[in-house]
């Protein structure tokens, strides 16, 4: 893997690299998204400042995970500077929480900006993920004897270390292991096309708005649900992992959201 790229003096993390180009593909989809709708805004700067807040909270929100809580609280200021650790679902509130809050100021129809947010979020996704591949930050799943199995010996958190086992979970030296960050980025990529497509549809029917983005809570929820079974995240509540609940509460919040929207545009037909 590569975490680091080495360019004379400096040392750039190709995570954070890959961070960036998630931002800036996201961007240009969105502003695709806002002309095609004619929408007056500038997702440019919409994404940059949800990017920032996304990156804040998804760091938090890792911090204050059970696994990472004692640590954070004796550590706080270290832990929060550090370039390791981010929580997906973190950087779903602290995002989206920030694009409300610029969609309110620009006055903009909520439904609409929803639905143009949905696939630029996924496809940014998928791209933020192969900066966890290149890191090889620890997202990968469990040991696997398929032939794309896969080794970190030199990732942020290597699979063996010098002792010629996982520092972390004691796996021998020659383990392969899930490529969870590529599993996802042909995910998210298949849903970002996905959502693109019905929202070219549902640009047709007004009526509709908000659909986009009911799938999108429903998709990406189901996709990381299932993701998890092959990762290493610890058990939270009921065997399921932090990321699981959060997976779970998206798609039956989306589903609501769904069948709320349908029923409000059967009763205003």
């Amino acid at each position: 893997m590569i975490p680091y790229l080495h360019l004379g003096p400096f040392q750039l993390p190709t995570f954070g690299l890959m961070v960036a180009l998630a931002l800036i593909t996201a961007a240009y989809v969105l502003q695709a998204d806002f002309d095609r709708r004619g929408m007056n805004a500038d997702a440019f700067t919409m994404i940059t400042v949800a990017g920032l807040m996304g990156i804040f909270g998804a760091k938090l929100y890792h911090l204050l995970e059970p696994q990472s809580r004692k640590e954070f609280f004796d550590y706080p200021l270290s832990l929060l500077l550090s370039r390791y650790g981010f929580a997906w679902f973190g950087g779903f509130l602290g995002g989206f929480g920030a694009l409300l809050v610029m969609r309110w100021r620009a006055k903009l129809p909520v439904w609409e900006f929803l639905d143009a947010c949905s696939p630029a979020a996924s496809l940014g996704y998928a791209i933020g993920r192969i900066g966890c591949f290149l890191s090889g930050d620890g997202d990968y799943g469990r040991p696997t004897s398929l032939p794309w199995g896969m080794s970190f010996p030199n990732g942020v958190v290597p699979t063996a270390g010098p002792s010629g086992t996982c520092v972390q979970w004691g796996w021998p030296a020659d383990c392969r292991v899930h490529p969870a960050p590529l599993y996802e980025l042909l995910i998210w990529s298949a849903i970002g096309w996905l959502l693109w497509r019905l929202g070219a549809r549902i640009l047709k029917n007004p009526r509709r708005s908000g659909e986009i983005f009911c799938y999108y809570l429903i998709l990406t929820g189901v996709a990381r649900f299932l993701v998890e079974i092959i990762r290493i995240n610890p058990p939270w509540i009921l065997g399921l992992s932090n990321a699981q609940v959060a997976s779970a509460i998206s798609v039956i919040g989306g589903l609501i959201l769904l069948v709320f929207l349908k029923r409000s545009s059967a009763a205003n037909s």
